[in-house]
């Protein structure tokens, strides 16, 4: 009887409390946005998610003819606006991901072979209430706790089967272009190329010692959004302009696919269609908790400086609105994004110098609150070029901006996007430039990922590593049966993917928690090794959520 009171008493309790941390800081999280961080942040994240749904799209809408641009820009509006103005984590983007692009094209394709079809729409409406049910399910009876167990093993994994999904994007929309004309195909590989390059160039010079500091983080903060329309506008200069390059399709202003009303009567479905659809749902919500989820780790990952607290139950119970409102309407359903999660807290970062003493403060930029500097640790002071040799510190993340706008006003802007004179501007950009911007965010994903990492660590010449590397620490057999044991992780769930079975590779990717927490410690690891090729994703601060870490 004890027992069961005890987990009556629980039931809800995640959400109460991820409410109760947060709504505090609910009002500090507008006022933190006087800050000029969110204006680079806002224009970043507004091109790295909306051109990328677009294109993981352009597949589904030329084969279902069931959704358009429009659907896309208003499925990012609604995720941006909730989880902006409501959720607990305003950090986190969530998007039109390229999995529930795959999800929803291999629904249509199974009802298609079917003799009798339904109406998609309307299937996938009771799909996504199916998936909503389970997700508010999931909230109240906090199973969110189980992201304890997701450590950088399964994280890492994910985020470089996500890496190369956008490579292999990239390639896709260049092939596709083939059937309009060779000369055309051509055009759009060049714009692609110049697409990377630039984007890579003006990285790189944000991270060299020419040019004025403001000068490098300018290149920081806008050099992606330039290169992208400095490439576009390459497509309609000289002799490109004759090839007569493929652009984004785009439809009426506010209008939804094929002229359908914007309110999609799923109710109206047959009997044996909803039964059918909840195995589908169950795949969905397996699909979103964990790739929303992760994303959330890994936008609050133990690299950056936050001090806010989370709220992974209550963003999850909001997930499931989102999920069932796009059903309701018609759209793809949003979730969180990787690498766009990450890269819109990178973009918020504040830096700043360490000091040596670790109890001094620093002033954080934009706030008027002092933050204690992290201590100073060997290699946060380089060498100086000048005659004397002195040493001077290098700047670090000392906070981060943690705040609601730069999400929302990315999520407004694509509602901008759906006028009519925008729209036109949208329709002028060419493909193969989004190809470039998927192989650009890809291959900016790889360097930072922990598989690349260790990998470039085996090839590392010895002499030139530093003495104290931790993965010095762990004998090269047992960092090859690691990196072995996640890249087959990878090439199972990427090899999924391209099959007629690709609907089932959620389930794939959540089998890597319980190879990580079954399967690996029975190997030949001592506890130092795997601590040090593995870890807790996020900070204590953060997984106190859900907790606290494995």
């Amino acid at each position: 009887m004890r027992k069961i009171r005890s987990c009556l008493a629980s039931v809800g309790a995640g959400i109460f409390h991820d409410v109760k941390a947060r709504l505090p800081w609910y009002l500090s999280d507008w006022t933190d946005a006087w800050n000029y961080r969110v204006v680079p942040a806002a224009a970043l994240i507004f091109f790295s998610n909306v051109l990328p749904g677009i294109a993981f799209s352009l597949d589904l809408i030329e084969t279902t003819n069931q959704y358009g641009i429009a659907e896309v820009l208003v499925a990012t509006f609604m995720a941006a606006f909730v989880f902006s103005v409501f959720g607990a984590q305003p950090l986190t983007i969530a998007g039109v991901t390229g999995p529930i692009t795959v999800f929803n094209k291999t629904i249509y394709n199974i009802l298609a072979n079917q003799p009798d079809p339904p109406n998609y729409l309307y299937f996938i409406g009771w799909v996504y209430l199916w998936a909503a049910i389970i997700h508010w399910v999931t909230a109240i009876l906090n199973w969110c706790n189980f992201l304890k167990y997701v450590t950088l093993f399964s994280c890492d994994t994910f985020g470089f089967y996500v890496s190369w999904i956008y490579l292999q994007y990239g390639v896709q929309v260049i092939t596709r272009q083939f059937s309009g004309g060779f000369v055309s195909a051509a055009v759009g590989i060049i714009l692609a190329i110049l697409m990377v390059l630039t984007s890579f160039i003006f990285q790189s010079l944000s991270q060299r010692p020419y040019f004025h500091r403001i000068i490098r983080q300018f290149f920081a903060d806008y050099g992606m959004p330039i290169s992208l329309v400095a490439a576009s506008a390459m497509a309609y200069w000289g002799r490109f302009h004759s090839a007569d390059v493929v652009t984004l399709p785009v439809g009426g202003a506010f209008q939804a696919a094929n002229g359908r009303p914007w309110l999609v009567k799923f109710w109206e479905l047959d009997g044996k269609w909803v039964g059918i659809a909840l195995p589908f749902g169950i795949i969905l919500w397996i699909l979103f908790f964990f790739d929303h989820n992760v994303s959330s780790l890994i936008a609050q990952g133990s690299q950056f400086p936050l001090r806010k607290p989370p709220g992974f139950h209550y963003d999850f119970f909001l997930l499931g609105i989102t999920t069932f409102i796009a059903g309701l309407i018609g759209v793809p359903a949003p979730n969180g994004l990787i690498p766009q999660a990450p890269i819109h807290t990178t973009s918020l970062l504040v830096m700043g110098f360490p000091t040596r003493d670790n109890g001094e403060e620093d002033y954080v930029a934009g706030r008027g609150d002092p933050v204690v500097a992290p201590h100073t640790e060997k290699g946060q002071y380089e060498v100086s070029a000048h005659p004397n040799d002195i040493s001077h510190p290098k700047q670090i993340p000392v906070a981060v901006v943690e705040q609601r706008v730069s999400n929302l006003v990315q999520g407004a802007l694509c509602l901008i996007l759906l006028t009519g004179p925008l729209l036109h501007v949208l329709g002028l950009i060419p493909r193969g430039v989004i190809a470039g911007l998927f192989w650009f965010m890809g291959a900016d994903a790889l360097q930072g990922n922990g598989i690349t990492r260790k990998l470039l660590y085996l090839i590392r010449d010895k002499s030139l590593t530093a003495a104290d590397e931790p993965l010095r620490k762990v004998r090269t057999s047992r960092l090859l049966l690691f990196v072995g044991i996640q890249l087959v992780g990878f090439g199972v769930t990427f090899a999924v993917t391209q099959t007629a079975v690709a609907i089932a590779f959620p389930v794939v990717i959540l089998l890597l928690v319980p190879v990580r927490t079954s399967l690996v410690p029975r190997l030949p690891f001592t506890p130092t090794e795997l601590s040090i090729l593995d870890g807790p994703t996020a900070s204590p601060h953060t997984m106190e959520s859900v907790g606290g870490s494995l």
